[in-house]
């Protein structure tokens, strides 16, 4: 059985007049006349015939290509657009009541799309309002690129490009300029731009059955905006080769649809047809400028990509070229309210790309200052016997952490922390400045960055950062064991602020957490910074073994069940227990070793 494809609609034959309705209480400047179904006009609500003293600038068509026209209305373009039915010309009786409706004593200028309804029933309004005395110029929109140049009165299709020349003529007429002047600039602005379509899917009117006449490995080239077959049907391809072949047809030599030369200025418009991802048009606009730079030799002075005139829900896109001077610029950067229009895109385009900022450690300091000394003091030998013990331990531990996290977690705990160990003790040959305690914790923060990624990479890069910002403040040359238990305790509170996770919840922390409290402990009663040390790490170990009996509440533990989680420890509790107490094993054979 065929069914009509799915759509958020009621009566297929009300969208147009509901969408009119959505459109209005969307923007508060915007009206529409009270003549529902047969008379379909969107105007601007601060314009009446009486009163209003510059030109009105008209456009409109067959309905479907939303935001075109409606949504290019309002100060500085459209001052009415007529909507028709799903892919039909708007009767002529619409057309002469928008007339009726906005035209003042400057009169108004008809921009309209190069289809034969379109002419015809914007042409006898036209007429119509002329005998009734009003002022009716009318400019022709025809830019299409896809076909050969016409042998009949038909004539080439006007596509996405007719925006541009909507909003050229509405700046105009919002400068001011007489209806003579305004429709100059129109037409000027007409010949000036062509367009190429291309789509992998035809679109679905409402209430219709979705057409397949391209299956799932053809595109097809040159094709209109209202489903209409194009020039040619071929096998899907790059986008890159897309863009080429797109920018190629439209600026050819041989076809002359547009009088663009190497060395001129170019707007771009990468108009999306209504079912192509918004990334996907970025990606052909970002492969179109290069491309009309360096191949065509055009400098590209704006670019506008989204959806400017669709055709429901076709997948697919067309590119627009428009020859640009200042003039035209001007005009394209004017003001406007008209809802679709994008504001963000005029003005100078500065360069694409900048360099990556430096941090300030590294632009301020010299590269000796990170680079391994050439002698350690015996707090460099320390740090260093302390790092190379806890890296050592986790790179042992790799097959267990594994084990365990296989059974409660994605089962590459152990590989994560071993290719962060391994960073670590590789970069402390050549770059660890071990007689500076804070620093060396950032370049450790540092190595596992590059290294480590994932969860574990930025928890423990977070407990580096926070620890290096907590021995910076310390203004004393050397790092006392007061200052290592306050830069613990803050990379603590730094990964549970971040992470939200704190004691109890099978993470991380329910090692480190009962470390920091019995080392702050410990000290604050005059212990021995060793024994407080050593006696700290077996809290660590000690909470990290508890972690078998608790309820994960963090991370990817939390999707697995209580029965499982009791049979395995937390594996990156296990991790921090086993590094903290090889660093303090390793701190206590130093001194020991030196006394």
């Amino acid at each position: 059985m065929v069914y009509a494809a799915k759509k958020f609609i009621n009566n297929p034959n009300d969208v147009v007049t509901e969408f009119i309705e959505g459109l209005v209480e969307t923007y508060p400047g915007l009206q529409y006349l009270d003549g529902f179904p047969e008379v379909k006009v969107v105007l601007r609500a601060d314009v009446s015939a009486e009163k209003y003293d510059k030109v009105a600038v008209i456009s409109g068509g067959g309905s479907g290509h939303e935001p075109a026209h409606a949504g290019y209305v309002g100060e500085g373009m459209l001052t009415a657009a007529i909507c028709g039915d799903v892919f039909a010309s708007p009767p002529v009786d619409s057309i002469l009541a928008g007339i009726r409706a906005v035209t003042g004593s400057q009169g108004c200028l008809l921009i309209v799309k190069n289809y034969t309804g379109d002419r015809l029933n914007f042409g006898l309004a036209a007429e119509q309002a002329k005998s009734e005395g009003y002022k009716v110029e009318t400019v022709i929109v025809g830019e299409d690129c896809a076909l050969p140049p016409p042998r009949g009165i038909a004539g080439r299709r006007g596509l996405a490009g007719t925006v541009l020349v909507h909003k050229v003529a509405g700046a105009a007429a919002a400068a001011g300029l007489s209806l003579e002047k305004v429709a100059a600039e129109a037409k000027c602005a007409s010949e000036m731009v062509g367009t190429m379509g291309v789509a992998l899917s035809v679109c679905t009117l409402p209430g219709q059955v979705t057409s397949d006449r391209l299956g799932q490995e053809k595109m097809e080239l040159g094709l209109g905006i209202h489903g209409e077959p194009g020039a040619a049907v071929v096998d899907v391809q790059p986008v890159d080769v897309v863009v080429s072949h797109v920018l190629q047809q439209i600026l050819s030599p041989e076809t002359n649809y547009v009088p663009i030369t190497r060395g001129n200025r170019v707007v771009l418009m990468v108009n999306g047809l209504g079912g192509t991802p918004l990334m996907e048009l970025m990606i052909a606009a970002g492969k179109a400028v290069p491309k009309l730079q360096l191949e065509f030799g055009l400098a590209v002075d704006r670019v506008y990509t989204g959806l400017f005139m669709t055709s429901l829900d076709m997948a697919g896109f067309s590119i627009s070229i428009m020859k640009a001077d200042q003039s035209i610029l001007d005009r394209l950067d004017a003001p406007t309210k008209a809802p679709n229009w994008p504001v963000g895109t005029d003005g100078n385009r500065p360069p694409a790309k900048i360099p990556v900022p430096i941090p300030p450690s590294r632009s301020t300091k010299s590269t000796e200052s990170h680079a391994r000394p050439q002698e350690l003091s015996q707090q460099g030998r320390v740090l260093e016997a302390a790092i190379q013990a806890a890296a050592t331990v986790i790179i042992g531990l790799k097959d267990s952490l594994n084990d365990w996290d296989g059974k409660v977690g994605d089962g590459d705990c152990g590989s994560t922390m071993h290719r962060g160990a391994t960073a670590i003790l590789e970069d402390m040959k050549h770059y660890y400045p071990l007689n500076d305690a804070a620093e060396t914790v950032n370049e450790i923060g540092a190595s596992i960055s590059r290294a480590m990624g994932g969860t574990s990479g930025i928890i423990y890069n977070l407990l580096c950062k926070a620890a290096y910002a907590e021995l910076k403040a310390n203004t004393e040359s050397e790092v006392t064991p007061k200052y290592w238990s306050e830069a613990l305790k803050s990379s603590i509170a730094s990964v549970s602020k971040y992470g939200g996770a704190t004691a109890g919840y099978r993470t991380m922390l329910d090692a480190l957490i009962p470390a920091s409290q019995v080392l702050e402990e410990k000290l604050s009663a005059g212990e021995d910074p060793i024994s407080a040390f050593i006696l700290s790490a077996e809290a660590a170990t000690k909470g990290a073994e508890s972690t078998i009996q608790m309820q994960a509440q963090a991370g990817r533990s939390s999707y697995v069940s209580a029965e499982m989680l009791a049979t395995v420890p937390d594996p990156g509790a296990m991790a921090a227990a086993g590094w903290f107490s090889a660093a303090a094993r390793a701190v206590k054979e130093q001194y020991q070793g030196s006394s």
